[in-house]
Formats: structure tokens, sequence, C-alpha cells
């Protein structure tokens, strides 16, 4: 399976993003941006939809009846300033070319891609029906507590996975995010996978509640 290849340009830069286009689908689609992690980095507009999300809609693209957008960050940067930015873009290029139902409109991300579901939810909390941050946690560029960020994400629904023996980004990253959303009363559930190190996406992604839980979510529900 191919994914499409469009551009858009960012701060006067054109910048390479893909995009999976579910096959025979009407009507306006719904809508789920993925941030990869730091090893997918580069310029290629390749390497995002070979880890992560990707794989799991090549194995079962019917498992994801919905558009997936999937920017590039530059190497070095992680999902912060221009980079963020060249994601948002991304994704408001496919809301102003495709069928979008605006109303379902997600982010997740894989662990810098994890940080950066939580950043991005942070500065539009209003945009995203719903996140689902893998193996992440709070990108202190944020410059939020987590108590701070969770009272500002208390309305979203969201879905956390990690791997309690993750070897890069500490599992007590994501616990220390649920934790405190829980005591700020967002609706959050959390999965963590016993004895996974940090490749704990591919179990994530192919979870059979995953998809209907994501795609019941909608803005403002």
């Amino acid at each position: 399976m191919e994914f499409s290849k469009r551009t858009v340009r960012v701060q006067g830069l054109e910048t390479i993003y893909r995009v999976h286009e579910p096959r025979d689908a009407g009507g306006p689609l719904p809508l789920i941006l993925f941030l990869h992690g730091a090893g997918e980095s580069g310029s290629d507009g390749v390497l995002p939809a070979t880890v992560g999300i990707g794989p799991a809609i090549v194995r079962e693209p019917e498992r994801f009846p919905a558009l997936v957008v999937f920017p590039q960050a530059s190497r070095g940067y992680g999902w912060r300033s221009f980079n963020l930015e060249a994601a948002v873009a991304a994704l408001d290029d496919v809301e102003a070319e495709l069928d979008v139902d605006k109303e379902r409109v997600y982010v997740t991300g894989i662990s810098m891609g994890g940080y950066g579901t939580w950043l991005l939810a942070l500065q539009q909390p209003e945009r995203f029906a719903a996140a689902v941050p893998v193996c992440g946690g709070l990108d202190r560029a944020s410059m939020a507590t987590h108590a701070q960020a969770a009272r500002r994400l208390s309305k979203l629904p969201q879905w956390v996975f990690h791997g309690d023996a993750d070897n890069v980004i500490p599992v007590e990253e994501s616990r220390a995010m649920v934790s405190a959303l829980r005591a700020a009363g967002a609706p959050v559930r959390y999965t963590e996978y016993r004895d996974v190190r940090h490749n704990s996406w591919d179990r994530a992604y192919a979870e059979p509640e995953l998809m209907p839980w994501l795609l019941r979510q909608r803005r403002g529900a």
C-alpha cells in the first residue's frame, strides 16, 4: 500500500507529508494526525509512515476508515516550533483539500511524537476530538506543570499507552500525566504493557478496541 505524497509551504519552505486515503470511502471522513518518533525525522517524506500507525494500516487497512496524515519533523528539534507548525499546516491543507469530518479530528504519536501529541493538544485543545499518546510524556516546551496541563486537557478524551519496561522513555512519564489527568477529571484511558520496552506502538495500534473507541469521539460531545 502506498500513501500519497503531498506538499505544503511553511514559512516559505516546501515540506513533504503523506496521506492515507481509505478506499471506497464516501462522505466526510474522520482524520488522524500521526506524529512519528525521533528515528523517522528528516526530509524524505517516507520514513514517518514506516513505523507506528503506518504499518498497522498496511496490515489491516479495513480497520482504519479514516484519513491519516503523516508530517515529518526535521532532525534534532522534535515536535516543536517550526516542526509542529508544519504538522498543523499539513493538517490544515488536508482539511481544505479533502472531505473531512471536522468534528472527528484526532492526534496521536509515538515516543517523540507522544510528547508532540500532548504539546499540540495543549496548544489547540478545542481542535481535536481525542488524543492517543504512545510512550510519550509532557514536553517541557509546554511550560506547564502536569496539573496545569491536565486542567487544560480535562475535556479531551485520551487513551494513553506505554510499556512498563521502556528503556528509552521511562513509563513514569505517562504515569505522571495519567495521574494528573485523572485528578482533573479528564476522560482518560491508560494501557500499560507488562514487560514491553520502547516499542509499545505495535501493540497499541493493533488493539482491537482502539479504532472503534477513537472514531466514536466527536469534538464537543
